[in-house]
């Protein structure tokens, strides 16, 4: 007897304990607004509550432009054996149109799971939400993104119409241009005549209704170009002012930030100066970085960062800081180099290093050599000389010199110019015929110049035989003359 009482409790306790347990589990996945639809329309003045129920801690999402102190929210736990949460809101002083809007119950801790409910506070005398008293409010066009012109109204039922300033209406086409009482007007492909100022007006009751004005503003983030004023390795003295100036180039309507990156960015050493050039079609931005005393903990990587929207570019450049001036001049591939006649240019570059930038001198011959040709041309701290003739050739001495720091050096060169081998009998040889009586002596000479100076060889060939086949093949086994 006592086994079939205690057998059938727990069979009760099992039955509620699944019902329970099915409440808790299957019903409440997300939170349940009790007594409403998707949508409530209330007058003005009316009073709002509404209750909300689900497995877990609930918590409220409301119309931003709801104070706080007009909303009392009462939580309890529910339902059976006391398993659930539930959460009550009450709009207190009454309802506004400017409360039009979602109100959303969702879980404390899975934020993705809730209830929402919109709610339209009707007063004839004012159809929209964000009404014409109200400042102006901007918007942004983006590229490739809808454009949403906010202006919702308080009733389900009204409808409106676009207006650009300050009298050209649209009205929805429910393709590019769409109404959604909740939204407002949603252009789907905006264009850049939808930059400008818009409102929205509608008709209630034979009276015409403006919403507030809405400045629709094309960001723009199109960076063309940017630049330092140095094109190549600063080098400057300990102790002397460092100026760099990063400029942006955008396109109109552009705002761009600049900022910069360098050694002694952390120790505060220098600062920056902004500017800004507008004109006719494009935009300059100036960041100028000063430096008012280096020191040698300021030498290495100075970059320039310039975005604008996700759109970034830079520029670096390298500085180098120097404790002293100073000139250091070595040949390059020894103290002789060596040319050929007829070449069409020959440079001359030794290796030097100098600082502050020097002056540079060529000689030839203890001479100025851009004075004494034509054909010598300085190009940096090298000697270039076009058109290598023989008469090149000699001694050249490059002077390099800083006057302000008392700084000098010279460096000589040897120039060979090489010469191919001629000889100055080939220009006669087809006059003579090179015949003379037998047994009678014959002189034959032979002139050559070439640098360096060529070795000459004689080849004697035996006069053809009286047989011809024979002589040919025999003609090339010369015999050698000295």
């Amino acid at each position: 007897m006592n086994f079939l009482l205690t057998f059938l409790l727990c069979g009760l306790y099992a039955l509620f304990a699944k019902g329970a347990d099915e409440e808790a589990d299957g019903k409440y996945s997300v939170p349940v607004l009790e007594g409403t639809h998707r949508q409530l329309v209330l007058e003005i003045n009316q009073t709002l509550e509404l209750r909300c129920r689900g497995r877990w801690e609930l918590s409220w999402s409301f119309p931003p432009d709801l104070p706080h102190e007009r909303i009392r929210v009462e939580e309890s736990r529910c339902g059976r054996a006391q398993r659930l949460h539930c959460s009550r809101v009450t709009l207190l002083g009454g309802s506004r149109p400017g409360h039009t809007g979602s109100f959303l119950c969702r879980y404390r801790h899975r934020a993705q799971q809730q209830a929402s409910v919109y709610v339209y506070v009707t007063d004839s005398r004012q159809p929209f939400v964000d009404h014409s008293e109200m400042s102006p409010d901007v918007l942004y066009l983006k590229e490739k993104q809808p454009l949403v012109i906010p202006c919702r109204v308080t009733h389900p039922n009204i409808t409106s119409t676009l207006v650009k300033f300050p009298n050209h209406s649209l009205s929805p086409d429910q393709r590019n241009i769409v109404w959604n009482s909740k939204r407002g007007f949603t252009i789907r492909s905006p264009t850049f005549y939808y930059i400008g100022l818009f409102f929205c007006q509608t008709l209630v009751d034979g009276v015409t209704h403006k919403s507030r004005i809405y400045i629709v503003h094309r960001p723009v983030s199109n960076i063309l170009d940017v630049y330092l004023n140095s094109t190549g390795p600063v080098q400057a003295l300990k102790g002397e002012r460092l100026v760099l100036n990063c400029t942006a180039t955008g396109e109109l309507n552009t705002r761009v930030n600049i900022s910069w990156d360098y050694p002694g960015k952390t120790s505060s050493s220098g600062s920056t100066s902004k500017r800004l050039l507008k004109h006719r079609t494009h935009m300059l931005f100036y960041n100028i970085l000063t430096i008012p005393k280096l020191r040698r903990t300021d030498r290495g990587l100075y970059t320039c960062r310039v975005s604008s929207g996700n759109k970034t570019k830079q520029q670096k450049v390298t500085v180098s800081v120097y404790d002293r001036p100073f000139i250091r001049l070595k040949p390059r591939r020894g103290s002789v180099i060596e040319a050929r006649a007829g070449q069409k240019s020959y440079r001359i570059s030794p290796k030097l290093r100098a600082f502050p930038a020097p002056q540079v001198i060529w000689l030839k011959d203890g001479t100025v050599a851009a004075e004494q040709c034509s054909r010598y041309l300085l190009d940096g701290h090298s000697l270039v000389i076009r058109d290598v003739a023989e008469e090149d050739a000699g001694k050249y001495t490059v002077r390099v010199h800083n006057q302000e720091h008392g700084l000098y050096q010279n460096l000589t060169l040897i120039l060979v110019v090489n010469v191919s081998p001629q000889i100055g009998e080939k220009a006669v040889s087809s006059r003579d015929s090179g015949a003379v009586p037998r047994g009678s002596p014959r002189s034959v000479h032979c002139t050559s110049h070439a640098v360096p100076a060529p070795h000459l060889h004689w080849l004697w060939h035996p006069c053809p035989p009286k047989g011809l086949k024979k002589w040919k093949k025999r003609r090339g086994s010369g015999h050698k003359v000295s």
